[in-house]
């Protein structure tokens, strides 16, 4: 009889603790605004799940305002935007939106604000046609391809049945925005006084955009760099191979260049300031479950990516949290399969198994990123 496999160990997960400094207290999410500069409000939307704001911001732009990400599409959002605009705007009109990418809490009411204020909306090309796609419910049953990505995972097909029926009840999909303008990284935007740039990111969404005034030094963040939690990075169905952590690390390391001051006006949380210190923790973050995963695999035999989702996240409140956990452990197993430290490969019973790869002499153990990140 074969011995059953030994149990992973699971590891305390590494909490943020650089030393950031928060300049502000944050607006409470009922139309008040926060002036973190001179012409640029924070205002939060409230969201009904455990993160429960989204920041947006509201950038004075000459004779009127433009609006950056805007809640989820819920009538207290609505609301809320209309109570902004009637006390808060000095009288003038939103005339663009800015949406940093297409995930629901940041676009979900482009098409209302635009249909509602006449506003020209503003994003990069692969976060527009995302929102498109996110704008219907996944297919009934799923297509073979996507059930089989889940199935090779790990899943009976009772859990993916369990996972996507949720999402299918989902009641803040967004109505589809009609047309955008696109912004492409190293765009250069004038909104009233001040030159933005854009820069682009990766991972977290296709081409996340972030808004950098190099005058005054504030960033427009999105969920490019938040201060006490980490950005989901997923592996999809829809691209199955992606290394979309290396693309998530590598985005860090150029937001790595902007000033160490910078005011980071991230979408949750707090705005702060301690740049350079953050990115350093969120690679180190990463490092910690790159070194979690290869002990787990060291210590238990090979194992699939359900059995090592539940290592990396043993607490998860429900169908969202285990499908957004599964693309998170997938993306992690992939960037290691890419830099050669595990392998995988279909077993019989049709489930992809990963392992350790032998030590080599000369072979990185783990996340090394001594040399590039002080």
């Amino acid at each position: 009889m074969t011995a059953a496999p030994a149990p992973i160990r699971r590891i305390e997960r590494q909490r943020a603790s650089a030393a950031l400094d928060y300049p502000f207290n944050a607006p409470a999410p009922d139309g008040s605004v926060v002036e973190v500069a001179p012409g640029i409000l924070w205002a939060r939307m409230p969201m009904p799940m455990a993160l429960d704001h989204i920041n947006v911001y509201l950038l004075r732009d000459g004779d009127g305002w433009t609006v950056v990400d805007t809640g989820l599409n819920l009538p207290d959002g609505r609301a809320l935007w209309e109570q902004i605009a009637a006390t808060r705007l000095d009288g003038l009109p939103i005339r663009r939106l800015v949406c940093t990418h297409s995930h629901h809490d940041h676009a979900g009411l482009a098409a209302w604000i635009m249909e509602r204020f006449d506003a020209e909306l503003y994003m990069s090309h692969g976060e527009y046609f995302m929102l498109r796609h996110y704008a219907a419910p996944p297919p009934d049953p799923l297509p073979p391809l996507h059930q089989g990505f889940y199935l090779r995972a790990g899943l009976s097909a009772e859990q993916i049945e369990h996972m996507f029926g949720g999402l299918r009840r989902n009641s803040f999909a967004p109505p589809v925005p009609q047309c955008y303008r696109r912004l492409r990284d190293g765009d250069r935007l004038t909104i009233g006084t001040r030159e933005w740039q854009v820069v682009v990111g990766e991972g977290h969404s296709p081409e996340h955009v972030c808004l950098y005034n190099a005058s005054e030094r504030i960033l427009l963040a999105g969920d490019q760099l938040l201060p006490r939690i980490t950005s989901n990075v997923l592996v999809t169905p829809f691209e199955p191979e992606a290394n979309p952590l290396g693309l998530w690390l590598a985005s860090l390391d150029r937001l790595k260049q902007l000033a160490e001051d910078t005011l980071i006006l991230p979408s949750h949380q707090g705005v702060f300031r301690g740049l350079h210190a953050r990115v350093q923790e969120l690679h180190a973050h990463h490092g910690q479950q790159f070194d979690l995963l290869l002990r787990s695999l060291q210590e238990r035999g090979p194992a699939t990516a359900w059995e090592l989702m539940q290592v990396q996240f043993p607490k998860r409140r429900g169908a969202m949290d285990d499908l957004m956990a599964m693309g998170e452990s997938i993306a992690h197993l992939n960037w290691l399969r890419q830099q050669g430290l595990i392998r995988r490969w279909l077993h019989d019973d049709g489930c992809h198994r990963f392992e350790r790869m032998p030590v080599v002499e000369g072979m990185p153990q783990a996340y090394d990123f001594s040399e590039t990140h002080e």
